[in-house]
Formats: structure tokens, C-alpha cells, sequence
């Protein structure tokens, strides 16, 4: 008989396999970084720094305050602990599991007749003098190439012709990244980046998939085929045997939690053998809209009831919520959101909006307002200003005081 859970307690295990509700030192170091890292087995790149880059914003909300270039000297040089790999979306990866995408980049090989598999087909020579120069060279950004084919041009971002090659190269493992200079790649061959042992030939692509299920499957604690699937940014068509052989060696152990199916019944789901149960969750944190608590959709609003969009590619006029929102995490649900900009030049962290969900509790704002002067301090910054827009933002001005706000009309 299958066991169930319920939805209270599958929202405590997803947050407790994530590393929430831990007590945490007072100056988390690298043992407590690498911890998160470990973790999570990810960190999602992306380019929008109006408050902070993503990558380092699940820290943060784990471990608060702590000296960012732990981080960067994890995930940055040819000696890092991380690489840059197109896993969930570009993100950075412990370096032991880069032969574990071979089978990805294999596959990105095979796309000959894509857009993207046709362009670097159709530019072989172009990619053989890249490798090349770098061979020559060593690590390099597009930018610092010299060739006709760098002038930028076309769509694809205003890419050149060699940028879009060395980006197809990246995926199919022909470059790797081994830094960012002002959040432009800095190109490698992998022998010159990696480990001999990280470029021999590595387990089958069945294998593979099993192995990185079963790490997905301890991140998320509790997860259905689609949550195991999207946690890599794989089809759950071959997620599927890979559940199959570890609910058989007793990896996975199959439960049902009420609402997570169709029309109301309980829906299928996996919880790792070790994953914690823990009667209760405590602690408040901003998530970075790509933290792999929220960055499924569809599991986001499973575990909490809570619609969430980043509203970035959205016309002023049309947003709701704001810019760059974060959801605000209390004990273990999410209940409000903020949209953040760190104004280093007036040495601001300006809230620009907040707001709080149905249900939230009403000291909020009062719990709300310690780790936005954390995150105030985290960014160098000396003031938090409350903008006023959103039904959260004139208790949290209260909550902060009126010496470290600025009310503004809404």
C-alpha cells in the first residue's frame, strides 16, 4: 500500500531537502557555501543584476549574509570546484558531474538540421580556427578574437558570427566557460579547463539519467515524474525507467499527497529515502525567481498555492507586481513578494513594491523587515526605502522606522 503524505508535510520535506529551517553560523564560510552548492547540485545563471544575480541569491537565502567571493572562487578559473554547463538552464555544476551531460551534449551534436545545429555545421571552418586560437591562445572571451567573422551582426542578440559559434561550441562541449569578465563567457578547449579524468568517456546515457534523477530526487526531497524531469531540464519519457530502477533498489519510495493529481485525487509521487520529515519549518527568505524552490511553475504552485511569473519581459504599464519580484518565504509557505533594486550609487536597497498573498500572517512585515536590512547590508548599502506600491509596503516602512525608509507616494 502506498503511503500518504500530506501537503503540509510534502511542502516541509521539499523545503527541508533544500536546506531551509537549519540553524547556520553567524559568518557562513566555505564549508557552508559549498554546502549549498552540494545541495542544490545547481546554481541558475542569469544576466538581470537590478538587485543581485541569481546565482548568488540561494545562499543568501540559506545562509544570509556571506562574503560572495567564497562563491566566485568556487565557480570561476580553470581550478574551481564548478563549471558552466547547460543543465537546467545555463547554470554552474560540481565538475564531477560534467561527464554526466555527455549524453546532452551528444545530442546537441546530433542537431545538425536545427537552427542552431545547422549554423555550426554550416561554419566548420570557422569553429576549427577557434579552436585554434585558443589553443594558441589560451582562454579567451569572444569579444578579445580577432576575426571578420567577430563584427556583430543579425539578430541573435547582436551576436557575431564567431560569438554564435563559440556558443553553439559551449553546448556541445567542443569550449568550455571558465570565467566571466563583467558577465561576458570566457572561452576554453575543455583540456585546458577540466581534468583529464572529468573528458573520458563516461557512463551510458540510462546511466547517466539515473544518476542525475536520484540527484534531483534528494534536492526536492518529494517530487512527482515532472518535478524529477524539469530539475535537469529532461523528458519525462526517459525519467520514467530511471524512477523505475530506484524505487526497485529502494532509492525512491512511492507516495501519494492528496491534491497533487487530477480533479483533486492523490497524485503519484517519490520521496527520497533519505529525505528529512520535519514537524515544523522556521525561518524567513527572499527567493531568487530561479531558485529551484519556485522555478517550476507548476510545482510552485502545487506546494504553496502561489501563482508566480517574472514580470522582466513584461511592459511597464502590464506589471503587476514589479520588475524583479521575490518571493518571500515565512516558516514553509511563500507568502508575499518584493521587487528589489540595489541602488549602490545613493546606497539604497529601494523596495519598490510589496505585497502580501491571502493568508499571510500579520507580523509579516515585522519578520519581513530584519532580512531586508540583511540583504541591505549583504549588497553594501546603508538604507532600505519603501516605495510604498503594494499592500504589504506601509506596514513594512513601519516595521523598518522611519530613520532607515523613504515613503513616496503610492
Amino acid at each position: 500500500m502506498v503511503d500518504s503524505v500530506s501537503p503540509a508535510l510534502a511542502r516541509r520535506i521539499a523545503l527541508a531537502a533544500q536546506g531551509f529551517g537549519r540553524s547556520v553560523p553567524t559568518t557562513p564560510g566555505t564549508r557552508q557555501v559549498s554546502g549549498v552548492v552540494d545541495r542544490l547540485g545547481l546554481l541558475q545563471i542569469d544576466s538581470v543584476n537590478v538587485f543581485e544575480r541569481s546565482h548568488y541569491l540561494p545562499a543568501f537565502s540559506r545562509l544570509g549574509r556571506y562574503d560572495r567571493e567564497l562563491l566566485d572562487r568556487m565557480a570561476w578559473g580553470r581550478r574551481g570546484r564548478l563549471v558552466e554547463y547547460w543543465a537546467h538552464q545555463a547554470a554552474f555544476i560540481p565538475r564531477e558531474l560534467w561527464p554526466l551531460f555527455e549524453f546532452r551534449r551528444a545530442e546537441y551534436r546530433r542537431e545538425g538540421t536545427s537552427e542552431w545545429g545547422g549554423w555550426l555545421s554550416e561554419n566548420r571552418e570557422l569553429a576549427a580556427w577557434l579552436r585554434s586560437e585558443l589553443a594558441e591562445n589560451g582562454p579567451m572571451p569572444a569579444s578579445a578574437i580577432e576575426h571578420d567573422a567577430n563584427e556583430r551582426r543579425g539578430p541573435w542578440w547582436g551576436w557575431s558570427d564567431a560569438k554564435r559559434t563559440l556558443e553553439w561550441m559551449f553546448r556541445t562541449g567542443e569550449v568550455v566557460c571558465v570565467e566571466r569578465r563583467r558577465f561576458e563567457r570566457v572561452y576554453a578547449l575543455p583540456e585546458q579547463a577540466l581534468e583529464p579524468h572529468l573528458l573520458e568517456h563516461g557512463p551510458s546515457e540510462p546511466d547517466s539519467i539515473r544518476l542525475l534523477v536520484e540527484r534531483a530526487a534528494a534536492a526536492l526531497g518529494i517530487a512527482t515524474s515532472a518535478d524529477l524531469a524539469d530539475y535537469w531540464r529532461m523528458r519525462q519519457a526517459d525519467v520514467r525507467p530511471a524512477i523505475a530502477d530506484l524505487v526497485d533498489a529502494g532509492v525512491l519510495v512511492p507516495v501519494e499527497v492528496p491534491g497533487w493529481g487530477n480533479g483533486g485525487r492523490p497524485g503519484p509521487a517519490w520521496v527520497h529515502r533519505d529525505a528529512r520529515r520535519p514537524r515544523r519549518i522556521e525561518g524567513v527568505a527572499l527567493l531568487s525567481p530561479f531558485d529551484p524552490v519556485v522555478w517550476f511553475r507548476p510545482r510552485t504552485e502545487r506546494l504553496f498555492d502561489f501563482h508566480y511569473r517574472i514580470e522582466i519581459y513584461t511592459p511597464e504599464p502590464q506589471r503587476k507586481f514589479g520588475y524583479y519580484s521575490l518571493p518571500v518565504l515565512v516558516d514553509d509557505r511563500v507568502v508575499g513578494r518584493v521587487d528589489l533594486k540595489s541602488d549602490r550609487k545613493a546606497g539604497v536597497l529601494r523596495v519598490q513594491s510589496a505585497w502580501a498573498e491571502q493568508g499571510a500572517p500579520p507580523e509579516l512585515a515585522e519578520r519581513l523587515a530584519p532580512v531586508l536590512r540583511e540583504a541591505a547590508a549583504w549588497q553594501g548599502v546603508d538604507e532600505v526605502s519603501v516605495a510604498g506600491r503594494g499592500d504589504l509596503s506601509p506596514a513594512l516602512g513601519a516595521a523598518l522606522g522611519a530613520s532607515s525608509t523613504r515613503a513616496a507616494a503610492i
